[in-house]
């Protein structure tokens, strides 16, 4: 008993209240100082309690007080409870829990809020946008995510010749300033879970970062983040959904280049123009390096393939006794603009330089093999 005055007391230091006060609430608590206090502050002191007197001696009882009709009583006796009918308020409110007290009286504890359904979100949203004038459009033969309209190209090119002498001409394309105004078409897709803004990540609905997006959604308003990526340009806001679906990234259209750019060097060999000449010449210097080569019929022969760096091919003919440096005599005498030109023979498959050109091409592995010409 001891133990319960001293609890008293200390209830009574911490709250400032009377003593029978910090009685009931002691007693609703099991005489737990802690759990009372809490319940004290979580009911919002006393001005939220209304006492219920217990019946007087003699079978006479007394009136109940009742509550001003604009605040909920917390405390009320269990038997008005049970006849009590429920309302909508009672969903927004959160469900009620009970704790302490005896036949006629306990202490009623209101727990939080109730969340809203993925579902309820997506509904208020669309309410929202409909109130404030948003309208359903039919969005047949479309893909989602799909803009209105196609997006013009503006990059730069090349105009063609109107005849095939006249040469073409490079245009540029439009440069738009960092700070111009451009308008801006956004899908907002409202998923089970949360929503997605054309083929971004899910954002989650319960995720307070989103908060303010959603109610500008909701109060009709484009969220500030849209227009400030429309730099003062128009924003076309679609809504599509999906609150029946999980999220999904829809797979992404290939889009050209647009823009400008620097060409880079090639790994391709680099086409070289020999001087101009009548194609007699080249057929002369090319049968005059075949017939340098000395084939020794009785010998096994093979056909060598060379791709020249300008673009052109020769077939000769060589026995397998010949070197690669033979190889090497044959295009220069070929082509005799390439003597006074570095180059060097590599493989095709894999790409092989031939760094040792006194191997025979049987020891070389190019019996009927493609040789390439690539300039240093």
């Amino acid at each position: 008993m001891a133990n319960h005055e001293d609890s008293v007391r200390e209830f009574v230091t911490v709250t400032d209240v009377d003593e029978e006060r910090a009685r009931f609430f002691l007693e609703s608590a099991g005489w737990d100082l802690q759990l009372a206090l809490g319940s004290f502050y979580e009911d919002g002191g006393e001005d939220d309690i209304v006492t219920l007197p217990q019946p007087a001696e003699g079978g006479i009882s007394v009136p109940r007080p009742t509550a001003p009709p604009s605040t909920q009583p917390r405390v009320t006796s269990f038997r008005d409870l049970m006849h009590e009918e429920e309302d909508d308020s009672d969903e927004e409110e959160g469900q009620r829990f009970f704790a302490g007290g005896s036949e006629r009286s306990g202490q009623q504890i209101v727990g939080p809020p109730k969340k809203k359904s993925s579902n309820e979100v997506v509904e208020d949203l669309f309410k929202g946008a409909k109130e404030h004038g948003a309208v359903p459009v039919e969005r047949a033969g479309r893909g989602p995510g799909e803009g209105s309209s196609a997006r013009p190209f503006v990059g730069g090119g090349y105009r063609l010749g109107a005849a095939p002498e006249e040469e073409s001409a490079y245009v540029a394309g439009e440069r738009r300033a960092a700070n111009s105004q451009q308008d801006v078409h956004v899908v907002l897709k409202l998923w089970k879970t949360g929503f997605s803004l054309d083929e971004g990540d899910l954002r989650n609905y319960s995720d307070p970062a989103n908060a303010i997006f959603l109610e500008s959604i909701r109060r009709g308003e484009i969220p500030l983040e849209l227009r400030q990526r429309a730099r003062g340009g128009q924003v076309n806001l679609d809504m599509e959904d999906h609150r029946d679906e999980d999220f999904s990234r829809p797979k992404v259209a290939f889009r050209a280049f647009g823009g400008e750019g620097q060409k880079l060097g090639s790994a391709t060999p680099e086409l070289v123009s020999v001087p101009a000449g009548t194609h007699q010449d080249q057929a002369a210097n090319e049968a005059q390096a075949t017939s340098s080569v000395t084939l020794d019929p009785s010998q096994p022969v093979t056909n060598i393939q060379i791709r020249l760096a300008d673009g052109g091919k020769l077939v000769q003919k060589f026995n397998h006794t010949h070197r690669v440096s033979d190889v090497r005599q044959y295009v220069v005498s070929a082509r005799p603009a390439m003597a006074a030109t570095e180059f060097v023979l590599m493989t095709t498959f894999p790409n092989k330089e031939l760094t040792d050109e006194s191997q025979t091409l049987q020891d070389a592995s190019l019996l009927n093999a493609v040789i390439v010409q690539r300039l240093k």
